[in-house]
């Protein structure tokens, strides 16, 4: 068949011809063919079925027939017929269903046949539905051809490298790859040289391996060896040119059979272990120790814990530990374990001989497994300030009989002066006394120290010296013994017959040697600037005899010798010799000796000079640094030129801006790449090597280039988390989660690979990266299942692909409910929220997504819990209230109006923790007035991008709003804030462990930031102080203000009622730019003077203003100031009170009026006044001291009146006063209460005949006081049984007739206005009972007293009366009951008689008379008057004069004293 007859959709297709549609109808026919022969087999079986069951019914009837029991003719008869009529009825219905089944067939044929015919005329439709859009297809692809062709023309270019080469430094048997990137259109081919040769990968089959995958091409060279180091280059060649790029590889051999192992990127190999355990164990680290920083005298410990596989109790793996290339062993600073599942390395006191890189091996048969890290140990604090380090690393060498070499390591001093010195010091084994062993600081780290006792032990410390001080001393170093090693090696061992064997010296072979010879081969086995070692052989034979060694020098060209050690001989075949003069050559001679005597001289040596013989090594070369991790870099640099001798180098590193420099090691580091760690991310620094030799140090090299501290750029991770979005049944949309790690650079797109199910080879879908997380799939065959993987490519290269998704099946996607979600994020993680962001899904079923759900559940839980029973309309929300430390894992299901679709993806789990030093978003305004949101990020990285979203949708609105992002720092600036800007702006950082936050801005925020922007924008002359006045003493107004800060160009003027006013005599005017204030001072201030006052400032852009307003009262009241202060002015022309009349208490409660005077003469009069009355105090006043007092004791009521004090003299007067009354009154008794309430005393008891008082002593008390009695805390009221009182001296309490009831606590209390003052006594127990006893008693005896016969009045003391005169004595008695009276003369009872009468009348008038006095009555008179409670007796002293004799002179008479009688007494009062 021709072309031309065929139909259009089979020109290019010709696969798509008759035959295709025939085996179609012959499948399909056969597949009926089939369908048919199953229905009639089934039907077959079917009848033979029911024909098997009509013989088994038959036979069973003949089989009853035939039974051997007996039946009837009729029976039998009537059983066949019924046997004919079932099997007629069987055939009938058999002959029936036959035809049923017939028609049905032929139904089911011409059904099937009219399916079969729509079938094909389907499957005819479809086929040229898709032989046409496959033609349409492959028009469209010819025409994208044709496209791709002129766009290629327009992207032809040269090769451009991307990335170059690195030089790398491996050790021998080690892999090293070599990676560049180029572009180029076309795609440039790549070939690679060896110093100028083409690399074949043929001509060395599994030596090299080249490849090139998305324009990363690769040299992997493995197990490279010495010969493999070269430079090696990359030439990429297309038609528009080629480009070049070369590296070196440098391939370092190692000693005998060490294998390099390497970590952290240092050159460090160690030994392969010789004995490995015959076990095989698998290790795997479960915890490990990382670069630890301490201080000298501390302790550690490096710790790692293991897992351990089979866990076997008596055999376990060997574990090794080392400190860089050194195998360590324990020692009295260090301890190892290693069992249970740890293994660990301890120091009792950290030393910097202990900083290192240190690695723990685990060996066994099934491997080595390691971990290293760093430890570094800082400088303890000095004893002196500004003193160096302590030395390390003391070494001893070259021992012998009394001399032995220590070297020693010279301590890093970047901030401490420079070294000047070190002091050796020894200390003999078991002792601890260190004795010095050199005057004088040695200058180098090495000196040969001598005098040693042979036998004895000793250990070496070293101290270093700067100008601050010395300082700590170094490490001691390891026990050296003081003996002659070559005594050993002339011993012999000889052995006698088959087991034993004699050891003898080889002196015992020489004979008997009498004089030594010469010692042999003298010479100088080291030469410094301050001594000379020298070193010889001993003499052959030397004899049996100890020998000795005595040294001689000379100068050359003096010709004498000297011997160096005439004191001391020398037991060892070396020597130090000192005291040599600088520049000046010496020869030297050696002479033995023993007990026979000194040999001759050995030879002369040639001339030697004292010189360093090794000099400061010069500076390091150019130091580079590149990134490490977040926390350290990589400083490498070019090895000294003058490199002699090198312990090693000190690396110290600075800020930028800071020139502080710190160190960074503290022991010298052998290699030139050094790893410094424990610097802050995001900070720049700079870096500075020096070499250090035995000599010091160099000079610091030249600083590096300022580097900011990230983790170094590599390949990104692998995207994960790839979701089926969407299919149609042609193609499938995918969406996947960005890599966890950047590798430090952005990533440009990504890759896409996929693989039909049950096939090996992967297919590329995308040739180009796509830079959206989201791709469609075209061309698949609906109902297959793909997989897919995906590679994310950033500026360093492609990363590892994703491991394979699940197979997703290409069917196409009907649900009316919406697809899955996808893109689960969380951000702003606390410790109890988290805002869980999401992206719509893709599919959105047969109506618009109306929201969300959102679950969670806990990490290993299965139960979902959702947040909350309503959807969220928006693609985020904020989840609260969650527990602190566990985690959760959340899922999101949209939902429209058919309902809930599919769940998406379960997020990662995600814990709960604030991270350490989270901050968040700022609001501010900047110096212009721009409100602006701002967030710093510490870390970011190069890769990191700030992401400013507003209701976490990402802002795109340039007109609206601006983005600024320097460094670590980023603003969102509002440009034309207003109330639509309302809102939660978020903020994210990409490449960072999740760093984000969020700001609220609503409504009081934004009006307090556009208040303080329009403040920025319009701004003012800040005030200190508003416009205010003052009214100075002369009854002058100043009028000021004060502003913040007033520059030389500042202008102002003053305005009084809209009227300008000018610096003028009665407006004296001013400002002071310094300080700020503006004045206007007014001499007269009138009643004009009311009105506005204002002050209006200008200083540049900026302005203000500060009103007074003065009218009404307010002018009132500055105008009577102003106008009293004129007064004031006045009156203090003249005397004057500097201080008006006021008053005070002073401490003996007196109330006291004060003033002060000023302004006296001596003709100055003062008096105090009282009611307009003088008042004289009891001392003048003292005009000259300037105080006058006036005192009030015991103030009362009586004291009430105006008081003044008046001063006069010819210049004036002036008068105080103050008048005591009301209020004043009431506060100088407070005062006084105050006074007297401090002085109480405490509480005393005072029995009476009436009860118990209670008293309280004070300096003065007047009723009054404010006081208060409180019985068990209830106030007392006045009554007949407590009544309260006081006299000046005291505040009492009477109780009258206490009873029980009376007992408990009394408390005083006065108050002074203030405070109240309280004394308390506890009146109950044995303090009551006493009490009331005494009360008793004395109640008893006022009783007695009161009853008592007693004489009432009448009688003198003495009468005086004339011979023959009738004496009447008459008296008036009491006494209950009725006392008894006696008279008595001269102590004896009177007889009555006519001349002695005695009359009681009415029981208490009593008198007797004495008729005719003569001169023997004259004498003592007494009456006693006494009843049962006691009484009393009056003597009466009678004179009788004769008449005519002259009176006698005595005293007037007196009421007569009377005497007591006791109630007990008896008889005449004693």
């Amino acid at each position: 068949m021709s072309l031309v007859t065929l139909p259009f959709y089979q020109r290019r297709h010709k696969h798509f011809d008759h035959s295709y549609r025939n085996i179609q109808t012959r499948y399909l026919m056969n597949e009926y063919a089939a369908k048919m022969r199953s229905s009639s087999r089934s039907s077959s079986q079917q009848s033979l079925t029911e024909r098997a069951q009509a013989s088994s019914q038959r036979a069973s009837g003949q089989q009853l027939l035939s039974q051997g029991g007996t039946v009837c003719r009729l029976c039998a008869k009537r059983l066949s017929s019924e046997q004919e009529e079932s099997e007629h009825e069987h055939k009938r219905r058999y002959e029936s269903q036959v035809a049923l089944y017939g028609e049905a067939k032929r139904e089911r044929f011409l059904r099937e046949l009219a399916g079969l015919e729509g079938s094909v005329h389907l499957a005819r439709a479809q086929a040229r539905e898709q032989l046409d859009r496959y033609a349409a297809q492959q028009a469209a692809e010819d025409a994208l051809a044709w496209e791709r062709r002129v766009f290629e023309e327009r992207m032809r270019r040269a090769p451009e490298i991307l990335v170059r080469l690195r030089s790398h430094t491996v050790w021998e048997r080690m892999s090293v790859k070599l990676c560049f990137t180029v572009q180029g259109f076309p795609t440039p081919v790549v070939q690679w040289y060896k110093d100028g040769i083409l690399i074949s990968q043929a001509a060395d089959p599994g030596k090299y391996r080249i490849e090139s995958k998305y324009g990363v091409h690769t040299l992997e060279i493995h197990r490279a060896n010495f010969d493999d180091t070269a430079t090696y280059s990359a030439v990429a060649t297309n038609v528009h040119g080629q480009a070049s790029t070369n590296a070196a590889v440098v391939v370092k051999r190692f000693r005998g059979e060490e294998e390099p192992i390497h970590s952290m990127g240092l050159p460090i190999g160690l030994p392969l272990p010789s004995v490995v355990p015959y076990t095989h164990f698998d290790v795997q680290f479960l915890e490990k120790f990382g670069v630890t920083f301490r201080r000298e005298g501390e302790t550690v410990t490096l710790k790692c814990t293991l897992l351990v596989t089979p866990d076997l109790k008596r055999v376990q793996p060997r574990a090794e530990w080392y400190r860089d290339d050194v195998l360590l062993q324990e020692s009295p600073w260090t301890q190892m374990f290693f069992g249970e599942g740890q293994a660990a390395l301890s120091f009792s006191q950290l030393s910097k001989d202990d900083e290192g890189l240190y690695t723990l091996r685990i060996l066994s048969r099934g491997g080595v497994s390691e971990h290293r890290a760093f430890l570094f140990v800082r400088d303890a604090d000095p004893l002196v300030t500004g003193a160096p380090g302590a030395p390390m690393d003391v070494r001893c060498h070259d021992a012998n009989r009394d001399y032995v070499i220590v070297t020693w390591k010279p301590p890093n001093t970047t901030s401490e002066g420079a070294v000047i010195g070190y002091f050796i010091d020894r200390c003999e084994v078991g002792t601890n006394n260190w004795v010095q062993c050199n005057d004088s600081p040695v200058k180098i780290c090495k000196y040969p120290v001598t005098g040693l006792l042979e036998g004895r032990s000793y250990v070496f410390r070293v101290r270093a010296i700067n100008s601050a001080g010395v300082s700590r001393p170094s490490r001691a170093s390891e026990a050296v013994a003081a003996l002659d090693p070559a005594d050993l090696q002339r011993l012999q061992a000889i052995r006698l017959g088959e087991d034993k064997e004699i050891v003898i010296s080889q002196d015992d072979l020489e004979g008997d040697v009498q004089v030594p010879g010469p010692p042999t081969n003298v010479h100088a086995s080291e030469v410094s600037r301050t001594y000379v070692v020298l070193s010889w052989e001993p003499p052959a034979p030397r004899g049996k005899e100890p020998l000795t060694y005595f040294i001689e020098k000379s100068m050359v060209g003096s010709g004498s010798w000297q011997r160096v050690n005439a004191q001391t001989a020398v037991r060892s075949p070396r020597y130090a010799v000192f005291d040599l003069v600088e520049g000046k050559p010496y020869v030297f001679r050696v002479l033995s000796a023993n007990k026979h005597g000194l040999s001759d001289p050995s030879e002369i040596t040639p001339p030697i000079q004292a010189q360093d013989t090794t000099v400061t090594p010069s500076a390091p070369g150019r130091v580079l640094v590149s990134r490490d991790t977040k926390t350290s870099v990589v400083v490498e640099w070019d090895r000294p030129k003058h490199d002699e001798d090198l312990l090693g180098y000190y690396v110290d590193c600075c800020v930028v801006g800071s020139n502080v420099w710190e160190p960074c090691n503290h022991k010298p580091i052998g290699y030139n790449r050094f790893v410094v760690h424990g610097l802050t991310t995001g900070e720049q620094y700079m870096f500075r090597v020096k070499a250090v030799n035995a000599v010091g140090t160099s000079e610091n090299s030249q600083e590096s280039d300022a580097i900011k501290v990230q983790a170094a750029l590599t390949v990104p991770s692998h995207p994960y988390g790839i979701t089926l979005l969407n299919c149609d049944g042609r193609s499938m949309t995918l969406g996947w989660k960005e890599p966890r790690f950047s590798g430090g650079a952005p990533v440009l797109g990504y890759f896409l690979d996929k693989r039909e199910a049950q096939h090996r080879n992967w297919h590329e879908v995308n040739a180009a990266p796509v830079t959206e997380r989201l791709l469609t799939v075209e061309g698949l065959t609906e109902g297959a299942s793909y997989e897919f993987k995906i590679a994310a490519t950033n500026l360093v290269g492609i990363g590892q692909p994703s491991d394979p998704s699940e197979l997703f099946k290409c069917e196409a996607w009907t649900a009316p409910e919406p697809g899955p979600t996808y893109d689960l994020t969380f951000c702003e993680v606390r410790d109890t929220s988290l805002v869980l962001l999401w992206k719509a899904p893709v599919y959105a079923g047969s109506s618009p997504v109306s929201g969300y759900f959102v679950d969670y559940r806990e990490e290993g839980s299965e139960e979902w819990t959702p947040v909350s029973e309503a959807p969220t309309a928006h693609r985020y929300l904020k989840v609260c209230d969650l527990h602190q430390g566990q985690s959760y894992v959340f899922r999101v299901r949209a939902a429209n109006a058919s309902g809930v679709g599919k769940p998406s993806d379960p997020s990662e789990p995600v814990l709960l923790e604030a991270r350490p030093g989270t901050k968040e978003v700022s609001a501010g305004v900047d110096e212009q007035g721009n409100i602006y949101l701002s967030f710093d990020c510490p870390e970011v990285t190069d890769a990191s991008r700030f992401t400013w979203c507003k209701a976490y949708e990402e802002i795109a609105d340039e007109d609206r709003f601006q983005v600024e992002t320097v460094g670590d720092h980023s603003k969102l600036y509002l440009k034309s804030p207003e109330k639509g800007d309302l809102g939660t702006y978020s903020v994210s950082v990409s490449d960072t462990d999740g760093v984000s936050s969020s700001f609220v801005l609503d409504e009081a925020e934004l009006d307090r930031l556009m208040a303080l922007s329009h403040e920025i924008k319009n701004p003012t002359v800040p005030l200190k102080s508003e416009l205010a006045y003052e009214v100075f003493e002369h009854g002058q107004v100043r009028f000021w203000l004060q502003a913040e800060q007033l520059s030389p160009d500042a202008g102002f003027r003053f305005v009084i009622n809209d009227r300008e006013v000018s610096d003028s005599p009665t407006h004296k005017i001013k400002c002071d730019k310094s300080t700020g204030i503006i004045e206007m001072v007014m001499d007269q201030f009138t009643v004009e003077n009311e009105g506005t006052y204002t002050v209006q400032i200008h200083d540049g852009k900026a302005k203000n203003q500060s009103s007074l307003v003065l009218i009404g009262d307010a002018f009132k009241a500055v105008l009577d100031e102003a106008e009293f202060q004129r007064k004031e002015f006045l009156r203090k022309q003249g005397p004057h009170f500097a201080e008006y009349l006021h008053w005070d208490v002073t401490e003996e409660c007196e109330v006291r009026l004060v003033c002060k005077v000023a302004n006296t003469r001596k003709e100055t009069v003062f008096r105090w006044l009282k009611d307009d009355a003088l008042h004289e105090p009891e001392s003048p006043p003292d005009l000259e001291r300037g105080v006058c007092e006036l005192l009030l004791p015991k103030l009362s009521k009586k004291d009430l009146g105006e008081y003044k004090a008046t001063l006069k003299d010819d210049r004036g007067q002036d008068v105080s006063t103050l008048e005591i009354a009301g209020k004043v009154y009431e506060d100088m008794i407070l005062a006084m209460s105050r006074v007297c309430g401090l002085s109480a005393s405490p509480l005393k008891i005072l029995c009476t005949p009436d009860g118990i008082r209670l008293q309280c002593f004070m300096k003065y008390f007047t009723e009054e006081m404010r006081v208060n009695w409180y019985h068990k805390d209830a106030k007392i009221a006045s009554s007949e049984h407590m009544r309260a009182g006081g006299s000046e001296e005291m505040a009492w309490l009477q109780i009258c007739e206490p009873t029980e009831k009376d007992k408990g606590k009394y408390t005083f209390e006065i108050a002074d206005g203030t405070d109240n003052h309280q004394r308390s006594l506890d009146l109950s127990g044995q303090a009551f009972d006493d009490a009331l006893a005494e009360f008793q008693q004395l109640k008893a005896a006022a009783f007695a007293e009161k009853n008592r016969g007693k004489v009432i009045g009448g009688l003198p003391d003495v009468v005086t009366i004339m011979e023959g005169k009738t004496l009447n004595l008459t008296c008036t008695v009491f006494g209950n009951p009725d006392p008894e009276v006696v008279w008595f003369k001269n102590d004896k009872d009177i007889e009555l008689s006519e001349h002695f009468s005695v009359k009681v009348e009415q029981a208490k008038y009593v008198s007797m008379s004495i008729k005719g006095v003569t001169s023997e009555d004259s004498g003592k008179y007494s009456i006693s008057v006494k009843n049962k409670y006691g009484g009393e007796k009056i003597d009466v002293t009678v004179s009788v004069y004769q008449h005519g004799e002259t009176i006698p002179d005595v005293p007037p008479p007196q009421q007569a004293t009377p005497k007591l009688i006791p109630a007990s007494a008896s008889g005449p009062a004693q």
